[in-house]
C-alpha cells in the first residue's frame, strides 16, 4: 500500500504521522510546493520510526508528482488554512485551483487511486474533484463527516462523563459551522440512547458545540486544528488498505439518495478497498430530513460559485 500527501502543513504532516505509526502502509509520500519543507517533515517523522517502531518508509519531495506514481490512495490537504474570523467558504477562490491542479497531477502519474480529500470548503472540493476528474464516484471521498462525528463523540462523553470508548453517533451533513446534523436521536452510550441519561437542553448544547469544533480551535490555535483531521484520515486510508468495510460517515456524490442529487455531502458509507463500496441508508426524522435539505442547499450555493 502507497500513499501520497499532498501539503507537508500541519494537517498533512499529522496524516502521515498516523498512518506510519498504523504500519499499514509500506510507503508514505509527503510532497509540498515549499523547497525541502516535505523533505524535512519526511526526515523528521523517521526518525521516530524505531521510536515507535514502525516500518512504513516516509519520503518527501518537492512539487515532484513522479514521486507518487502508483499510490493507491491519494490524500490532498493543500490549500491555505482557515485563519480566525475566515469561513470555510472564504477559502473557495484559492483553494480552488489549487486542489484542481493538485488531483489533475496526481492522476496522472496514478490513475488508478483513491483520491481523500480534506481541503476546504471540503464538500465543494470534493464536488470539484469528481466534476474535473473523471474518476469513478466510488473513488473520490470527503474526509469531513469523518472528523465531525469524533467531535460529535467527544462532546457526549463529556457530558456523559463517559469513556468515548462506550460512545457511538455520526455526523451527516456538510462540513461547515451550519450545516452539520449531528444525530443525537441515534446517538449511544454502549447502545443505550443518549437521551436516556441527558436531558434535550443538554443535547442540543452537544450538538451545537459540534457544530461550531473547527471554529472554536480555530479561535483558541490562531489556524486550523491537525491532530484530528490526521487521525480522520488515517482511519479512512486504513480502512481502505485493509478492507475493513467500516462505516464512516463521509462526502460522496449523491444521484437521489437522501432525495438529492448532483451535490457531495456527508452521508454513511462502507468503506473497503475499492474505496466507498455503498451509501447507507439511514431513516432520518422530519426535523433531520428539514436539516438535510437546508445543509445541502447551502452546498449547492458555495458549489455555484466553482468555475468548471
Amino acid at each position: 500500500m502507497k500513499v501520497t500527501i499532498v501539503g507537508a502543513g500541519a494537517v498533512g504532516a499529522s496524516c502521515a504521522e498516523y498512518i506510519a505509526i498504523k504500519n499499514f502502509a509500506s510507503e508514505v509520500v509527503i510532497l509540498d510546493i515549499k523547497e525541502g519543507y516535505a523533505e524535512g517533515k519526511a526526515m523528521d517523522l523517521m526518525q521516530t520510526a524505531s521510536l515507535n517502531g514502525f516500518d512504513s518508509k516516509i519520503v518527501g519531495t518537492t512539487g515532484d508528482y513522479s514521486k507518487s506514481a502508483g499510490s493507491d490512495v491519494c490524500v490532498i490537504t493543500s490549500g491555505i488554512p482557515r485563519k480566525p474570523g475566515m469561513t470555510r467558504e472564504e477559502l473557495i477562490g484559492i483553494n480552488a485551483g489549487i486542489v484542481k491542479t493538485v488531483s489533475a497531477s496526481l492522476i496522472e502519474h496514478s490513475p488508478n487511486t483513491i483520491i481523500i480529500v480534506v481541503s476546504n470548503p471540503m464538500d465543494t472540493m470534493t464536488y470539484l474533484v469528481h466534476k474535473t476528474t473523471g474518476l469513478p464516484k466510488n473513488r473520490i471521498i470527503g474526509m469531513g463527516g469523518a472528523l465531525d462525528s469524533a467531535r460529535f463523540k467527544y462532546r457526549l462523553a463529556e457530558a456523559l462523563e463517559a469513556p468515548i470508548s462506550d460512545i457511538d453517533g455520526m455526523v451527516l451533513g456538510g462540513h461547515s459551522d451550519t450545516g452539520m446534523i449531528p444525530l443525537t436521536s441515534l446517538a449511544t452510550r454502549n447502545s443505550v440512547p443518549v437521551s436516556k441519561f441527558l436531558s434535550e437542553d443538554r443535547l442540543n448544547q452537544v450538538a451545537e458545540d459540534t457544530k461550531v469544533g473547527g471554529a472554536t480551535l480555530t479561535k483558541l490555535l490562531g489556524t486550523s486544528a491537525w491532530y484530528a483531521p490526521g487521525a480522520a484520515v488515517s482511519s479512512l486510508v486504513q480502512a481502505i488498505a485493509c478492507d475493513q468495510k467500516k462505516m464512516f460517515p463521509c462526502s460522496t456524490m449523491l444521484e437521489g439518495e437522501y432525495g438529492l442529487s448532483d451535490i457531495c455531502i456527508g452521508v454513511p458509507v462502507i468503506l473497503g478497498k475499492d474505496g466507498i463500496e455503498k451509501i447507507v441508508k439511514i431513516d432520518l426524522s422530519d426535523a433531520e430530513k428539514e436539516k438535510m435539505k437546508n445543509s445541502a442547499e447551502a452546498v449547492s450555493k458555495t458549489n455555484a460559485l466553482l468555475e468548471l
